[in-house]
Order: structure tokens, then C-alpha cells, then sequence
């Protein structure tokens, strides 16, 4: 199974696709800031590249996970990959939230700004305030297991697709030789839909032209000079996180953070205009292998990672809940930031799946703490996808490692093949020889 990409053919850089999506986020952008109306109409053509590349996210994670699973033959090892995973993503999760507290604390972005939660119009938040009264644990375990097998690609639900997949992949291991026809239609189906992706992403230009015109467009300049501070600051801190924490786990496993991020270039862009990492998962899929991560390994980590490895996501949930504070006046103890932090370790993980998942979070976040007024999160509705910006990126660059990371724990990393692609200097001299000046 192999990545279709545009042919660079004699176009050069013309042809490839990290330059195409560029261009047309750049084309976006003029239109949407010297003509707001016509940006805002754009919206369609972001909406429609989402929508074709979600209708294949249930079929390629199902078919990848089966084909791993089935492949593995011994059941335990499905059970320590489960168990690694989730061990990492909380420890990740963890310092993101410490960072981003740490972060917000040093550098005080909404001090001074003295805001009534009296006087704020929660109008526009009502949505995001009824969806997080409904979130709750036990909801969200509940929401794992689909009502039929077939709803948990209608409904297009990860974790769902994740769970069924697992299962029949046990069950297809178990049955041993009689299950080798359901593998060769498996291994067929496989290459079927990655060809479909290939085909999906000739539109990502189109995409990313009409999702950031829709955003600038729509929102304008002015809440970027309104909350700029509070920008730049998410940004800072989202890049910092990326080069300090990612970048040295990242160089555990021997590959170079620099090299990882020209490696997925083309994701990071379409990820950039589109504020959606659903839009680069079957890509991120098959990158993956491509690097010696071996099947199972990346069929299992990066659907769990979507859901329970969000250090963006982290990131931006204490930034802007501590923003707020600051902003309301609303004076938080030690105990207090504690506290938020063992809240958003259980709620960072219960909107996987819903509409403006990070939005929601922070809603039923401040819900449950009880002590910034929810009211607040009005302040940051008009620059909230332009900070989605910065978290899937996150997010994205995230998962990525966390499949290195999950694949050299437990020996199935062909690092020969990762460290001529992506690898550091020591792990380049190490493999393959070679030194570089």
C-alpha cells in the first residue's frame, strides 16, 4: 500500500503539494481579507474537501487495523500496544497541561483587561455550553460502542471504527487459516481507498483556498488586533512545546524534529488552512508505514492518538482558561490551577468526536471547577479557529512521534529505514554510515 502524490514531474516545486495548498491558503487569504463577503461565501469548498476526506477516515482506519491486528497473530502483544499507548499519551498529555499553565502564568496575557462576565452576551456560546452539560465519562465510554456495526462508519466516529476494527481483527487473528480470504479482500480493499485518498487530495488546493477565505473573511482582522497578545502567546508556546518536549522525545527514537516536519510538510499545510487533522489522517497512516513503523503499530496509535493524544488540544484548554481569568479578575490559588489540571486530564478526553471539540471541552472545563465564569469563553469565540491553528498542529506533529515512540517500545521500528528518511546525525552514522559535515 503505497501514498498516491501528485507527480512533480517537470513543474518542480509547482507540482508538489505542500506548494499548491500554500497557494491556495495565500489566494485565500487576499480574497478573504480585501473581500469579506466573497471569503465568507468560499466556505463550501473547505466544507466539501473535509467531507470527502471524513468519508474515507472509517473504512482506511477499519481496513489498517484489521490488517495490523490479524497480522500479529499473538493476541498479548495487542493488549501491551493498548496498554504503552495509553501509558504515553497521558504522560504527554500531563506536561502539556503543565506547560501551558506555566506559560500563561509567566506571561499574563489577559491582565488588565478588567471584564464584567456580567456584561458578556452568551448568545453565541449557548451551543457549546448545552453540548458540554451533556459530557460526562461515563457518556463518553458509552459513546465507544455503536448502536449497530455498521453505524460507526454512518456516524463517522473514530473510536467506534477503532473499536470495531480491533475486534474483528482479534477474531480474524483467532480463526487462523480460514480467515485468509477475509485478509486478500482486506489487503485489496486497502489499495483501493488509499488510491480513492490520492484522488481526494488533487482538491486539498481547492480545500485550503476556500477554509481560510471562509476564516479570514468571516472574522476579520479585528480580533486578531483585539486579542493579539493572547496570539502570540498560544504560538509561542505551541512552537516552544513542539522544538522542547516533542523534539526530545522525538530524538529518543533517533529521528530529527526538523526532518519529521519536512517529511510531513504537505499534512502540516492542509492541517494549517483547514484547522482539521481529520483531514490528513490517511496520509499520516501511510506516511507512517513508510517509515518502518510496522502496521499494527500505526493502525492502533494514530485513531487512539486522535482522540486520546491531543497535546494541542492541552495546550490551548489551560492558555485560554487561565486567559480568562485573568481577563474576569478571577483570582486562581495554586490549588485552584491543581485542580483544573486533574479536571481537563478526564474532560480533555470526553469531546472526542464533537463539533468543535476544544470549544466544548472548555465550556464543560470551566462548568465543572466552577470558579472562572463560563460566560467568559465569549471573549475568544472570534479568534478560536485562528488558535485551531496552532493546536493541530500540534496535535498532528504529536501523533506522529507518538508512533515512534510506541513502535521502538516495543521493537517494531525498523530504524535502518526511519533514520535514512528522517533520522538524526548519530542515528544516520549509526544505521547506515554515513556522516555528515
Amino acid at each position: 500500500m503505497t501514498v498516491v502524490e501528485k507527480r512533480q514531474g517537470r513543474f518542480g516545486v509547482f507540482g508538489q503539494l505542500w506548494f499548491q495548498v500554500l497557494a491556495g491558503t495565500i489566494i485565500g487569504v487576499v480574497l478573504g481579507w480585501l473581500q469579506p463577503d466573497w471569503g465568507s461565501a468560499m466556505k463550501p469548498f473547505g466544507d466539501a474537501f473535509i467531507k470527502l476526506i471524513r468519508m474515507m477516515i472509517g473504512p482506511i482506519i477499519f481496513v489498517t487495523v484489521v490488517h495490523g491486528i490479524a497480522g500479529m497473530r499473538d493476541m498479548r502483544s495487542v493488549g501491551r500496544l493498548a496498554l504503552k499507548s495509553l501509558i504515553y499519551f497521558e504522560v504527554i498529555t500531563i506536561l502539556a497541561l503543565i506547560v501551558g499553565l506555566v506559560a500563561v502564568d509567566l506571561w499574563q496575557p489577559g491582565a488588565g483587561m478588567n471584564i464584567d462576565p456580567a456584561t458578556i452576551d452568551m448568545a453565541s456560546i449557548q451551543g457549546y455550553v448545552h453540548t458540554a452539560h451533556d459530557q460526562s465519562i461515563v457518556s463518553y465510554i458509552m459513546a465507544i460502542i455503536p448502536n449497530t456495526l455498521v453505524s460507526a462508519f454512518t456516524e463517522a466516529h473514530v473510536l467506534q471504527v477503532l473499536f470495531v476494527a480491533v475486534l474483528f481483527g482479534v477474531a480474524l487473528a483467532s480463526i487462523g487459516e480460514r480467515g485468509a480470504p477475509v485478509m486478500k479482500v482486506i489487503e485489496s480493499t486497502s489499495s483501493v481507498l488509499f488510491k480513492i485518498i490520492g484522488y481526494v487530495m488533487y482538491f486539498a488546493p481547492i480545500g485550503a483556498f476556500g477554509a481560510i477565505a471562509f476564516t479570514v473573511g468571516q472574522f476579520g482582522a479585528g480580533s486578531l488586533l483585539s486579542l493579539g497578545e493572547l496570539i502570540i502567546e498560544f504560538f509561542v508556546v505551541c512552537a516552544a512545546f513542539t522544538v522542547f518536549v516533542l523534539g526530545t522525545v522525538c530524538w529518543w527514537t533517533g529521528a530529527s524534529l526538523w526532518r519529521l516536519l519536512a517529511y510531513l510538510r504537505d499534512e502540516i499545510v492542509i492541517v494549517a488552512a483547514t484547522t482539521s487533522t481529520e483531514t490528513v489522517l490517511p496520509r499520516l497512516i501511510e506516511k507512517m508505514k513508510k517509515l518502518g513503523c510496522e502496521e499494527g503499530v500505526v493502525g492502533f496509535v494514530i485513531p487512539a492518538g486522535y482522540s486520546f493524544n491531543l497535546d494541542g488540544t492541552c495546550l490551548y484548554l489551560t492558555t485560554v482558561a487561565l486567559f480568562l481569568a485573568q481577563a474576569t479578575n478571577t483570582e486562581l490559588t495554586v490549588w485552584h490551577q491543581l485542580g483544573l489540571i486533574a479536571v481537563l486530564l478526564l474532560t480533555s478526553k470526553g469531546a472526542a468526536g464533537v463539533a468543535g471539540a476544544a470549544f466544548v471541552v472548555l465550556a464543560a472545563t470551566l462548568g465543572t471547577t466552577g470558579t472562572i465564569p463560563v460566560a467568559s469563553i465569549a471573549l475568544i469565540l472570534g479568534i478560536h479557529r485562528i488558535l485551531a491553528e496552532g493546536l493541530t498542529f500540534v496535535n498532528l506533529v504529536g501523533n506522529a512521534i507518538a508512533v515512534l515512540v510506541i513502535a521502538k517500545w516495543e521493537g517494531k521500528l525498523d530504524e535502518k529505514v526511519m533514520a535514512a528518511q528522517i533520522g538524526t546525525r548519530r542515528a544516520r552514522l549509526r544505521h547506515l554510515g554515513v556522516r555528515e559535515a
